[in-house]
């Protein structure tokens, strides 16, 4: 732990009258409660949660009694405030543990959080961690300070031409930038007033809370003119505004579609899992463009896309080949320096070109492009023979590069035994069964993206 963080974590172990003095972190809380019962009311509850900060339990007893059969984790830099945290909630997993920074193997529903990311040195690389601990459809609920906050106090700095000795915190813009692209998420502000009476008994509620307060020597605040503020603000004002930011997001459904061979039924998967979700689409390498449309108008086709949930190649080629052949023999090279994710508002479904150890270029197989992606993979595999071995073999593979494998769909006559040794052999679950469709229409795609979609659903999906 750094040491900005072990003076942190010291001030709020000393904090001995939080729970007094937190009027507003207590409002805010209630409020982030009222939320999620409201955000919950229609919806199957979040099975595990993690809440960041926890301090001594002020959300966590309203997250009990909202959600009592929920697996619930609660972390907080302060061991002591963990501890009073455990007296007031017993039956909650407790960790002391850096919020910005979580090292927990679990996945979570909801992960939520009041008054916590004000502390956090990175907002955007923070969400982008957390974004990786929520499982699919999982979502972000918080608060933290906005742009506003100590308006009174900073009025009366503003009187003598003085620095406040607080951060500026964000704007409802810089917060809403701040989410990754794959979280949907959104901003608001409630502004809360506390009657704190005058400036001595504001500065004493900071010191009992443990929160950051204006001191000799912050931005050459002297011991004097920390005195003349207080004279101003007592002068002017009895309430003290803070401008909270509520924050709503959730976990965009995103998919990598990959096969075990060429031609094994990536795209008429594709479809159909495009049509589940109602997604966009995109397969960044095209090959065989002189033999056939491609794969992009096929999806669009049996999915029913409208032209504006097709994204176009990154790279398209003629020859019917690897994406590194068919580049070179149009004198290209595919470079994957700067090819990230789309940003879209949508669902995602990434299809791959042929199978996972496809060359794109000298020095890169798919899968190594792949890895980088943090997508979770859907594997298709064909039904009948061979398929146990070339299943395990991209399985393995897969997991070897640390890729999250989101299942496997087999394409072709059903087969019971097949299925059976994949999912215990590859520790996996079988999504779906693709039987051999005498006729590929919009309508069966329709019928089996159904399926699909049900299948995707109990997975968590």
């Amino acid at each position: 732990m750094t040491t900005a963080r072990n003076s942190v974590a010291t001030c709020f172990d000393n904090a001995r009258d939080y729970d007094t003095s937190a009027r507003v972190q207590a409002a805010a809380a209630a409020e982030l409660a009222h939320s999620l019962t409201r955000l919950y009311a229609d919806r199957p509850a979040p099975a595990r949660i993690l809440e960041l900060g926890c301090g001594t339990g002020i959300l966590t007893r309203a997250l009990r009694l909202i959600f009592p059969q929920a697996a619930l984790t609660a972390i907080d830099l302060s061991p002591r405030m963990i501890e009073r945290a455990k007296e007031a909630v017993p039956d909650v997993r407790f960790h002391v543990m850096d919020a910005e920074y979580p090292v927990l193997e679990d996945c979570f529903d909801l992960i939520c959080s009041s008054f916590c990311l004000q502390w956090f040195t990175d907002r955007r690389a923070a969400f982008r961690r957390l974004e990786r601990m929520l499982a699919p459809y999982g979502r972000i609920e918080v608060t933290t300070l906005a742009r506003g906050s100590f308006a009174q106090w900073r009025d009366a700095c503003d009187t003598l031409d003085l620095p406040c000795g607080f951060p500026e915190y964000p704007s409802l813009d810089a917060l809403q930038d701040e989410w990754p692209e794959t979280l949907r998420g959104s901003w608001t502000i409630r502004k809360f007033s506390d009657p704190v009476g005058s400036a001595r008994q504001f500065l004493l509620d900071l010191k009992a809370i443990g929160a950051t307060t204006p001191r000799e020597g912050s931005e050459s605040l002297t011991g004097r003119d920390l005195r003349r503020i207080m004279q101003e603000f007592d002068r002017k004002a009895g309430i003290m505004n803070y401008q909270v930011a509520f924050g709503s997001a959730r976990k965009q459904a995103r998919f990598f579609v990959t096969g075990t061979d060429t031609g094994i039924g990536k795209t008429l998967v594709s479809a159909i899992l495009t049509k589940a979700l109602n997604a966009t689409y995109w397969k960044p390498f095209q090959t065989g463009l002189s033999e056939e449309a491609g794969d992009t108008a096929s999806v669009m086709k049996l999915a029913g896309l409208s032209p504006s949930q097709i994204l176009p190649s990154a790279y398209a080629f003629q020859a019917p080949l690897s994406p590194q052949d068919a580049a070179a023999l149009e004198n290209v090279t595919v470079t994957l320096d700067n090819l990230d994710l789309p940003q879209t508002d949508s669902p995602l479904v990434v299809e791959g070109a042929g199978g996972l150890m496809v060359p794109l270029n000298d020095d890169t197989l798919l899968i190594d492009w792949l890895a980088g992606l943090d997508l979770p993979v859907i594997l298709v595999c064909r039904s009948g023979l061979g398929t146990i071995n070339h299943t395990l073999l991209s399985l393995s593979a897969l997991r070897k590069h640390g890729i999250n494998v989101a299942g496997v769909v087999m394409s072709g006559i059903p087969n019971a035994r097949n299925r059976a040794a994949i999912e215990h052999f590859g520790q996996v679950t079988v999504l779906a069964e693709i039987p051999f469709l005498a006729e590929v229409t919009p309508e069966t795609i329709a019928t089996e993206a159904g399926k699909l979609a049900r299948s995707l659903h109990q997975q968590g999906y």
